[in-house]
């Protein structure tokens, strides 16, 4: 495989993973944005799929987003019966996102991140010590 072709691989994953951790951030920025009003919906934690593309260019198959979704699991229940969006019961809708998850998902698309980094700092070395060879 060609060294340009190494670099094209890794940096279609950084730009995956960089787009899985601004998520991710919004994620746990959000942890805890309730409704304003009774009975609305409190914010809904988000996903990164991704995708196998084909890149006719250098021959190989890249990874890229395939959409942002919206998880499907249940909002929990808080009891807050002062709180302006407390149904009748005193209960309030909360996000359905979980922190430790979070981080856990956060740490991994880091490490991904910085993998694809690695492959593209060794490609570069190498690719300048061929052309110093060349000299």
């Amino acid at each position: 495989m060609d060294l340009f072709n190494t670099l094209t691989i890794s940096a279609d994953g950084m730009k995956a993973q960089g787009t899985r951790l601004r998520v991710i951030a919004e994620n746990l920025a959000n942890a805890d944005s309730t409704a304003s009003e009774p009975g609305g919906e409190p914010y809904q934690r988000k996903l990164v799929n991704f995708k196998n593309v084909l890149n006719r260019q250098i021959g190989a198959e890249t990874v890229e987003v395939d959409r942002v979704s919206l998880d499907p699991s249940e909002f929990n229940q808080r009891y807050n019966p002062g709180h302006p969006a407390a149904n009748e019961d005193g209960y309030v809708l909360m996000p359905n996102v979980n922190t430790l998850i979070e981080l856990t998902d956060m740490r991994e698309a880091q490490r991904s991140y910085e993998a694809n980094l690695r492959v593209q700092q060794g490609s570069r070395k190498m690719l300048e010590q061929t052309i110093n060879l060349l000299r």
